[in-house]
């Protein structure tokens, strides 16, 4: 793991460290940094489609919800009015379309950024506290097919950081 000062800073040397061909490495900031994702190779994510799936089921289930009960369940005819007038089921759809990816889109991001964990490696780095403040990590991760301890502190310390710092981990708490 690379200590460095500046957000710039991270965001080139995340770019130099994918061109060096390293694919599984992990940035730590105390704020969004704009380019980095791009920077550690990242593209996309499947958390826009599953809250886009939740967005027209929870759209749909709604309009249907309300259409059942007020035509096949519970037909109430006022004033001779049409019991399945659609322009009177928007609201609840459009609240039930917000609701549904709200939700989906939380539990979503939860899972996939496997959440909650009280616990991970990076936390034993002396200094990793201060990634919340005002310091910027680059970490590169043991699962990565190029890595190899020596070679890859040696790529560490060519980038020139305030700091390299090797991260422990224990055998029942593994991070890739």
């Amino acid at each position: 793991m690379a200590e460095f000062s500046d957000p710039d800073e991270l965001v080139e040397k995340s770019r130099r460290a994918y061109e060096a061909g390293y694919r599984k490495m992990d940035a730590y900031a105390p704020f969004p940094i704009h380019g980095l994702p791009e920077a550690l190779g990242i593209k996309w994510n499947w958390v826009p489609f599953i809250v886009l799936a939740a967005a027209i089921m929870g759209g749909i289930g709604g309009f249907l919800l309300q259409y059942w009960v007020s035509v096949i369940a519970y037909p109430i005819n006022i004033a001779g009015r049409p019991v399945n007038t659609w322009p009177a089921f928007m609201v609840v759809t459009f609240e039930t379309t917000i609701l549904s990816a709200g939700v989906i889109g939380f539990i979503g991001m939860t899972l996939l950024n496997k959440l909650p964990q009280p616990y991970h490696p990076v936390f034993n780095v002396p200094r990793f506290e201060l990634a919340s403040n005002d310091k910027f990590f680059l970490c590169i991760m043991k699962s990565d097919p190029k890595f190899d301890m020596a070679k890859t502190r040696d790529f560490l310390e060519s980038l020139e950081p305030d700091g390299v710092y090797e991260v422990e981990q224990d055998d029942e708490n593994v991070y890739d």
